[in-house]
């Protein structure tokens, strides 16, 4: 027989804070699960649909004023939203999404409610560099729309698909908008250089802030990048604008992630400037 948990905190009649021998301090959620109990009360596993471990304990003081400030409609679906992110991913999350995520869409919501819309400068970038995060979040906008009868703009799936980005990665939210401002920055820098418009939605441009995005990821791991001898110098003089101009993306790219950027990285990013620029 398995051992029941034991209620430590009532949040709400759905979601408890509960002690377990195994598990040790979980969350619990469960239809009625707090209605008409106390602390030290006893709750069967059978009676438990979800639960899940914040053992950060900065994590279960933020989750449990959270909680007390929102409405139990939107705690029970953003406790749907995060198991589903899970179940299409099929892997485990940071536990952070559950104070992050529901932070932000209770604050999305009252915005709404004001009146008020947050601008998504990245919206096209994010729907290209995090493909599925981007259609998991379009699908969380669904549920949110089937369930509360609230439409939330389509911005929102871009700031969704980030949060998911972050938990699948364990990777702090600042640092993943740290690359993306760092993406837009070296892109208007492409513009002024160049003095072009581009084209948002062109070919070119997509391949070219996918290949900044993992440029970004390989400078911050420190991985070297291949390329064939005289590469660079071949390039340089078929290409000296668009070579120069890759160099002064990767000094601006070094200077923001404190990072060398390795010479291949310039000769890539050349070959991608110059089918941007014809």
């Amino acid at each position: 027989m398995t051992e029941p948990f034991q209620i430590k905190k009532i949040l709400n009649n759905n979601v408890v804070i509960a002690g377990h021998p195994s598990h040790g301090e979980v969350v619990l959620i469960g239809k009625g699960l707090g209605f008409k109990k106390k602390p030290g009360d006893s709750i069967d596993e059978q009676s438990v649909e979800k639960f899940f471990t914040l053992v950060d304990k900065k994590e279960q003081e933020q989750y449990k004023q959270l909680i007390s400030q929102i409405d139990e409609q939107l705690v029970e679906l953003m406790n749907d939203v995060v198991f589903h992110i899970e179940k299409r991913f099929q892997t485990p999350l940071s536990e952070h999404i559950h104070v992050a995520l529901t932070d932000h869409i209770g604050f999305a919501i009252k915005r709404l409610e004001q009146g008020l819309e947050f601008n998504n400068p990245f919206l096209i970038e994010t729907r290209v560099l995090y493909e599925k995060e981007y259609q998991v979040a379009e699908e969380i906008l669904d549920m949110i729309r089937e369930r509360l009868g609230i439409a939330l703009p389509e911005s929102e799936a871009g700031f969704i698909a980030m949060h998911i980005h972050s938990a699948l990665t364990r990777r702090h939210l600042a640092e993943i908008k740290q690359y993306s401002d760092l993406i837009l920055k070296l892109i208007q820098i492409v513009e002024s250089s160049l003095h072009i418009i581009i084209n948002r939605k062109s070919i070119s441009y997509l391949r070219l802030i996918t290949h900044l995005r993992y440029a970004i990821e390989r400078t911050v791991r420190g991985e070297e990048v291949s390329e064939p001898k005289g590469f660079s110098d071949l390039l340089k003089a078929q290409y000296p604008v668009c070579y120069n101009l890759a160099w002064k993306l990767a000094k601006v790219m070094e200077q923001s992630l404190g990072q060398p950027v390795s010479e291949a990285e310039v000769s890539y990013l050349t070959l991608h400037l110059h089918r941007l620029n014809n």
